[in-house]
């Protein structure tokens, strides 16, 4: 990417700023992926303003036209998904075939949502009244802000964007400070696509100067957000002021159960899979693995060799399977919390430690712990890298119980070969996604997607379940004369 500022789009036109942000590529601090301008309070009351104004000619707008917009949107995704995979990889640090996916799957995204958009049906019915007809249908909701995350910069935004403006609503759209790139070459694309101007606007900078003013706007219908509890509680208290209609998801500590009569190689890959790549900073990652006793220790065995093996590098490297975390606060944080680990008496296995590599970057081993309990702080609280915990239970009982212990519930797994177990955890597992035999990390973009708990707020996101959040529904009454 080039070293030329790359601007906020706001109104169909790229406008700059005064502040840049420099986009580091945490695989190798020396590499500059891109310069960015970080806009300006009176950036965001200029997008507030032109999104308002767009929002009653594209609500209204033919649907075929939502279509060919989102169609173009996806195809070009999907078409470029190995270059900019690249450019993803290098801004967030995961392995360039996880950012050459999570493109492809942002295109996916926008495809579905142009199918969607002629599902876009109402209901007749008669009155209890005689003579009296009865319309009921959805309309869109107004402008939308998105708050997205730093782990899945493409991915997160495609699933918010693509459903926002295929239900006719106009967009802000806020990415994380630490990874504007993907964000930016979205509205790159997006400006192309023969979306009318201020139907889609994208601020990049800090959530403290962009993000608050974004959501404590009175011009805000409704307000999207991924990332932390402490900030999605913030912003639903700012959003209710306001009476606008929010949407959240926040933090996970989510839970894989292995029972005795698991296949101990299938426990073993879904829970590297699931708590590992992706540095383990996913929402969905499975850092708590508890474990039946009868298969404990051999589990802990395959699992300790499995997780030696992984390879740590740069991003962009062969061969490379776990990348960087993603700055240097997240690194410091994720050292804290392996102390806080011993400190409580949980036993380490392997790794845990900050790496050097051939170029300056933010490494770490993959870390394992066992005889860990379900009240350290180290299975309490969300850590979001690369760190495990093992937890023995006695039982399936208390594996389902020690499972559903927490304050999250976003994600959990089960990894047995009784049909029983199986279908009594799906239906008392506190979660909003439960697998069986499979990873908790890795999700569908034609299914509702969210949690309970600290995890999610308001209606769930994905799927044909998105209008729950982007449509308000109008009930019309007509009597004939």
């Amino acid at each position: 990417m080039s070293q030329d500022l790359h601007n906020n789009y706001i109104n169909g036109e790229w406008v700059g700023s005064a502040q840049v942000i420099d986009n580091i590529n945490p695989s190798d601090t020396s590499d500059i992926v891109g310069r960015y301008a970080k806009a300006s309070n009176e950036d965001c009351l200029a997008a507030i303003s032109a999104a308002n104004a767009a929002f009653e000619g594209w609500s209204q707008s033919a649907l075929e036209q939502r279509k060919t917009v989102l169609d173009f949107i996806g195809a070009e995704l999907i078409a470029r998904s190995g270059e900019i995979g690249e450019i993803l990889a290098r801004e967030e640090g995961k392995t360039r075939a996880e950012g050459v996916g999570e493109v492809y799957r942002s295109g996916q995204f926008f495809q579905y949502y142009g199918a969607e958009v002629l599902r876009l049906m109402g209901e007749n019915t008669q009155s209890v009244r005689p003579g009296v007809d009865v319309e009921v249908h959805r309309e869109a909701l107004g402008v939308i802000a998105i708050v997205t995350p730093w782990n899945f910069p493409m991915a997160v935004a495609a699933w918010k964007v693509a459903p926002a403006i295929a239900y006719g609503n106009a967009v802000v759209l806020k990415p994380a400070e630490l990874v504007p790139g993907s964000a930016w070459i979205l509205a790159d694309i997006i400006s192309r696509s023969g979306l009318p101007a201020g139907v889609f606007n994208l601020l990049m900078g800090s959530g403290r100067d962009v993000g608050e003013t974004l959501c404590t706007s009175a011009d805000i219908q409704a307000v999207t957000f991924t990332g932390s509890v402490g900030v999605g509680r913030h912003i639903a208290r700012n959003a209710i002021d306001n009476m606008a209609r929010v949407q959240l998801e926040m933090g996970s500590k989510n839970a894989l159960v292995v029972l005795d009569d698991a296949d101990i190689d299938v426990a073993v890959q879904c829970a590297v899979v699931g708590g590992y790549f992706g540095t383990g900073q996913k929402c969905t990652a499975s850092s708590r693995i508890i474990v039946q006793a009868g298969i404990h220790d051999e589990f802990v065995e395959k699992m300790t060799a499995a997780v030696g093996n992984l390879v740590v590098g740069h991003a962009l490297a062969e061969g490379a399977q776990i990348g960087p975390v993603v700055d240097g606060r997240q690194l410091q944080q994720n050292l804290d919390y392996m102390q806080i680990a011993k400190d409580e008496g949980a036993e380490l296995v392997l790794g845990g430690e900050a790496l050097s590599m051939d170029t300056e970057g933010f490494y770490m081993s993959p870390a394992l712990f066992i005889n860990t309990t379900n009240q350290m702080r180290i299975n309490r609280e969300e850590v979001f890298g690369p760190i495990a915990c093992v937890i023995k239970v006695g039982s399936y009982e208390e594996a389902l119980e020690v499972s559903n212990d927490s304050d999250f519930g976003l994600t959990s797994g089960i990894i047995t070969n009784s049909l029983a177990n199986a279908g009594h955890f799906k239906r008392h597992s506190q979660s909003g996604c439960v697998m069986v035999n499979l990873p908790t990390a890795g999700t569908d973009y034609h299914v509702p997607f969210g949690g309970r708990k600290n995890s999610s707020y308001g209606p769930r996101e994905q799927g044909q379940y998105a209008r729950e959040f982007y449509t308000i529904i109008k009930t019309n009454y007509s009597k004939p004369y």
